[in-house]
């Protein structure tokens, strides 16, 4: 979900050091070592689960505020310039639809952008993260291990899909294009895919997209490099498609 990559437990030091205080016969005491450490894993929690307002009350500044990543969840946000590209590059491919909708497969990052870039473009986000039900009717409920559970008013229905799978697995992007498949419109819809170079030759298998010279990045330093990938040709935007590519 907007990047993957390893991660480490961060509470690990807490839990070693509860593990030892419980092992004590004597009551339960936190040695302030210990206690300072919970306070600040707590601390981080409450912080993760910290709501940022619905985008259309984001103030007209510069700045996006943005829900705190949850390691958890394979959450990993995009840089401001990498949103900014990617969000100016579907208003620019919106133009070409009547009444477009664009559907946004676990980027909630891109979804902000969207919104405050042309707060009147038809967006939907597809997330497992229930805090951003707070978006209301334009999110909806999503688990990649069922790719086809979702109402049927979203079934054959957008223009644009922009995915970003959380995990770099043969298996996600397989149960991901099928959630594409289901929301495509069957007219015309163009997509772009954010993933790992790794998936690059099933990306073409499955979906029929290649990369572009662009290259997203995110504000956490992953270890994996990630490619944007079209289905469509962008010309001169986008760096172009590249070279072996075309």
């Amino acid at each position: 979900m907007e990047g993957e990559d390893e991660l480490q437990t961060p509470n690990g030091a807490v839990s070693a050091q509860l593990d030892r205080d419980l092992e004590d016969d004597d009551p339960l005491v936190l040695s302030s070592q210990a206690l300072a450490a919970l306070q600040e894993f707590l601390a981080d929690q409450n912080k993760t689960d910290t709501i940022t307002p619905p985008p259309s009350t984001v103030d007209g500044g510069d700045k996006v505020e943005l829900v705190t990543e949850d390691w958890r969840l394979s959450q990993f946000w995009y840089e401001p310039e990498t949103a900014e590209t990617v969000a100016e590059e579907v208003v620019t491919l919106s133009s070409r639809f009547s009444n477009c909708r664009v559907a946004c497969i676990a980027c909630p990052t891109l979804y902000v952008y969207l919104k405050k870039k042309d707060p009147s473009l038809h967006v939907q986000l597809l997330e497992y993260d229930m805090r951003f039900e707070r978006y209301g009717s334009e999110f909806t409920f999503y688990d990649y291990n069922e790719p086809e559970e979702l109402p049927l008013e979203l079934k054959h229905c957008f223009h644009i899909i922009v995915a970003d799978p959380p995990y770099l697995s043969k298996e996600c992007l397989e149960r991901v294009t099928q959630t594409v498949s289901f929301l495509a419109s069957p007219v015309d819809s163009l997509l772009l895919l954010l993933t790992g170079d790794v998936q690059r030759d099933r990306a073409a298998e499955m979906l029929g997209v290649r990369p572009c010279v662009f290259k997203p990045h995110h504000s956490s330093k992953l270890g994996n490099e990630f490619r944007l990938f079209v289905s469509y040709d962008p010309g001169t935007r986008l760096g172009g498609l590249e070279e072996a590519d075309i």
